[in-house]
C-alpha cells in the first residue's frame, strides 16, 4: 500500500477547477486531551451517540467518495483512536474495491496498543500532535499527565511500519515557542517529519486570538537562527511549506493556514463525525448525509442521494476560508467536532 491508489476516471472537480482527491473523516469528536488552544479542561458539550454514525454508514460514505473520485482518505477526531472499533474501521476501508490510501492523526495516547493491527489493516501512515518536549510542560498545555504515552506510541508507530511519520506541532508565545528549534532537533535525530501549524481559530470557546498566533514567518525566522531552510520546489497540494534542512535530505514543514492561506490548490473534502459534509475547514455551511443514510429508503436511491450531495459540495466550494476578511466569523462548531 505504499503507492498512491487511484480511483479510477473520475474527478471530483469544483468550479475553480481544483480536483478533489483528499477525503478528511472525523470518526469521534472526543479528545482524551485538553490542549489548551484546543478546547477548555471542563469541556464537555461532545455530540450525542445515536447521532455519530455507525460503521456501516462510514463505509458507505466513503465508499462512494472514493467511487466519485477520492483516492486518500484521512482518519480524524476528536481522537479517533477513543472509537473502540477503529482497527475494523480502517479493515474495511482497505476492503473497499478500490481502497484508498489510509492515514490517521492522533495524539498517540493508545498507539502503542494498536499500531501493528492498524498497520495488518492497512493503514499506511500516521500523523501524531506533539506540542512540547518537557513533560511537565506537556501536563500544563493539555491537562493530562500522558507525555511518555506519546513517545511510546511513536515509538511503536515507527516500529510498525507507520511512516513517514509526521509529528505536527503548535506554538504559543509565552508558552511553548522556545521549543521551534529543540523539536526540530529532536526530529532529526529521531526520523521524525516535524510540521508546525499556525494556531488557527477553530477552538471550542473564545480560546483563539491573533496576537498569541506564532506566525509562520516569526517560525521560519526562529529556525533559521540555527538551520539553514531551502524551500522545496514542488508543494502541489500539500498543506505544509516544506524546507530542506540545511540542504536536506531532510526536510521540515510549516502549515500557515491563516496567513500563507493554500486554498488555491486545496483537494480536501470533510465529513464530520455526525454525518455533515464540509468542503472547509473554515466552512459555516454543512451539508447533512446522516438523514439520507437513515431515510429508510431503498439502497439505491440513498447511494444516489449521498453522491448528489458529495458533488454539490465540492460544486459550492469557495475559492478561499476569508480568515484574514475583516468579515470573517468562524465556524460554529470546534476543530474537534469537524475534523483537523
Amino acid at each position: 500500500m505504499g503507492e498512491l491508489r487511484v480511483s479510477g476516471s473520475k474527478q471530483l472537480v469544483d468550479t475553480y477547477g481544483r480536483v478533489h482527491r483528499d477525503l478528511r473523516v472525523s470518526l469521534t469528536d472526543r479528545c482524551s486531551l485538553r490542549c489548551t488552544y484546543c478546547m477548555p479542561a471542563d469541556f464537555s458539550d461532545w455530540i450525542a451517540n445515536d447521532k455519530l454514525l455507525s460503521t456501516d454508514e462510514l463505509i458507505t460514505v466513503i465508499g462512494l467518495c472514493v467511487d466519485a473520485g477520492i483516492t486518500q482518505v484521512r482518519l480524524t477526531g476528536g481522537e479517533p483512536l477513543l472509537r473502540r472499533d477503529i482497527v475494523e474501521v480502517v479493515r474495511r476501508i482497505n476492503e473497499l474495491p478500490q481502497p484508498p490510501r489510509i492515514s490517521l492523526t492522533t495524539n498517540a495516547l493508545r498507539l502503542a496498543e494498536v499500531a501493528q493491527e492498524l498497520k495488518d489493516a492497512g493503514l499506511t501512515r500516521v500523523n501524531v500532535s506533539l506540542d512540547t518536549l518537557d513533560p511537565v510542560r506537556f501536563k500544563e498545555m493539555t491537562h493530562r499527565d500522558r507525555f511518555h504515552d506519546v513517545i511510546e506510541g511513536i515509538e511503536a508507530a515507527k516500529a510498525a511500519g507507520l511512516t513517514p511519520l509526521k509529528v505536527n506541532a503548535v506554538l504559543l508565545k509565552g508558552v511553548n515557542d522556545d521549543e521551534a528549534i529543540p523539536l526540530l532537533k529532536h526530529a532529526l535525530a529521531n526520523d521524525w517529519n516535524l510540521r508546525f501549524i499556525e494556531q488557527m481559530p477553530l477552538d471550542a470557546g473564545d480560546l483563539w486570538a491573533r496576537p498569541v498566533m506564532v506566525t509562520a514567518d516569526e517560525i521560519q525566522s526562529e529556525l533559521e537562527r540555527e538551520f539553514e531552510l531551502t524551500p522545496v520546489p514542488s508543494r502541489g497540494s500539500a498543506p505544509a511549506e516544506e524546507f530542506y534542512v540545511n540542504g536536506g535530505p531532510e526536510t521540515v514543514g510549516i502549515i500557515a493556514s491563516v496567513t500563507r492561506p493554500f486554498c488555491a490548490a486545496c483537494d480536501r473534502l470533510r465529513l464530520t463525525a455526525d454525518g455533515q459534509f464540509r468542503n472547509c475547514l473554515f466552512a459555516r455551511e454543512e451539508t447533512d448525509v446522516r438523514a439520507i443514510l437513515r431515510s429508510g429508503l431503498p439502497q439505491s436511491e440513498i447511494d444516489a442521494g449521498v453522491q448528489a450531495i458529495i458533488e454539490s459540495v465540492t460544486k459550492s466550494k469557495l475559492p478561499g476560508h476569508g480568515i484574514n476578511d475583516p468579515n470573517f466569523i468562524k465556524p460554529d462548531r470546534p476543530m474537534s467536532a469537524i475534523g483537523g
